[in-house]
């Protein structure tokens, strides 16, 4: 495994360990409630908001507390343990950083979603940073617009 100084804590390469890892290593408590909301992150392939997340806690753990669930998504994302993203639809999602950074293209009419690669934005980040001396973070990024489909109904 990597470690690398990054800021007041150590970087790692996030394929080589989990959320929880990085956190009992880092010295934060791994409590039940914590460590619920970390499972129900990890347990789904599509991006999770808050409130879902909850859910599925508040089914093994009746009296969990909500703002536990945000106080552990804030930390993860400061962490960057976790991607924050808006699809347009006003709820804000969160995606495990390990499982890879990508890129959505939202449809504005069916809203549907297309997973994009992080390289695809690659060469927007370049003339950005080239041509206006601006460093983007377009780690998680959407971009709306219409879908093949409703561009042909149009």
């Amino acid at each position: 495994m990597q470690l690398v100084a990054n800021r007041h804590y150590f970087c790692y390469t996030l394929t080589d360990m989990s959320c929880a890892q990085v956190l009992r290593g880092m010295g934060y408590r791994l409590t039940p409630q914590r460590m619920m909301v970390v499972e129900a992150l990890h347990d789904t392939d599509k991006h999770v908001s808050a409130e879902e997340i909850y859910a599925r806690v508040k089914e093994k753990y009746p009296y969990a507390n909500i703002s536990t669930v945000y106080r552990t998504l804030e930390l993860l994302k400061e962490l960057e343990l976790v991607n924050e993203i808006a699809l347009g639809d006003g709820c804000v999602r969160f995606h495990p950083a390990e499982k890879g950074r990508h890129h959505h293209l939202v449809c504005q009419k069916c809203h549907s979603i297309i997973d994009l690669p992080e390289s695809a934005l690659a060469p927007l980040e370049d003339v950005l940073s080239e041509k206006h001396q601006f460093k983007a973070d377009l780690k998680h990024t959407a971009v709306f617009g219409l879908c093949s489909e409703c561009q042909d109904k149009a």
